[in-house]
């Protein structure tokens, strides 16, 4: 089923530029969109059907992934620039930054690291990565390919 992945590469592409500015405005930075996104895989739901075929993201790999989110925030600040794409994302409200990195490199918290991802991050990222399957769907109709893709897809 991976030929019909391969076969849409440009067109993927052509909706990441797009999609940029969605993922800007989101809680994720674009290194941890891009990390989001080696672990989702895409497939067409009733595929066999015309109507009511549409892109899907498989997000079941994603809460595997999650902690590694937080490393890369982790380098981000120990250098000094702004954590995520936006939104709080559950520390511990205090001004962060270098002194905060050094504590949790050192092993002295600070920061409120609770052990794994929350849900609410992983919806968040789920609810980011289907935006995007959407948005891929729309773009495939809208240049043509969604038909082929789709009959791609079942074989």
């Amino acid at each position: 089923m991976s030929e019909w992945t391969d076969a849409i590469v440009g067109e993927r592409m052509t909706v990441d530029n797009r999609f940029n500015e969605r993922v800007a405005a989101s809680r994720f930075s674009s290194q941890e969109w891009g990390l989001i996104m080696t672990a989702t895989e895409f497939e067409i739901e009733s595929s066999e059907d015309p109507e009511a075929a549409r892109i899907v993201a498989d997000t079941s790999n994603l809460p595997a992934i999650m902690p590694e989110l937080q490393n890369v925030r982790d380098q981000v600040s120990a250098m000094g620039g702004a954590p995520g794409g936006g939104g709080s994302t559950g520390g511990s409200g205090g001004s962060g930054g270098v002194l905060d990195s050094i504590k949790g490199a050192l092993g002295f918290g600070g920061g409120g690291g609770g052990g794994g991802p929350s849900d609410e991050e992983i919806e968040a990222a789920e609810q980011l990565v289907q935006e995007y399957a959407d948005e891929l769907q729309a773009h495939l109709e809208d240049v043509g390919k969604w038909e082929q893709v789709r009959i791609a897809y079942q074989e």
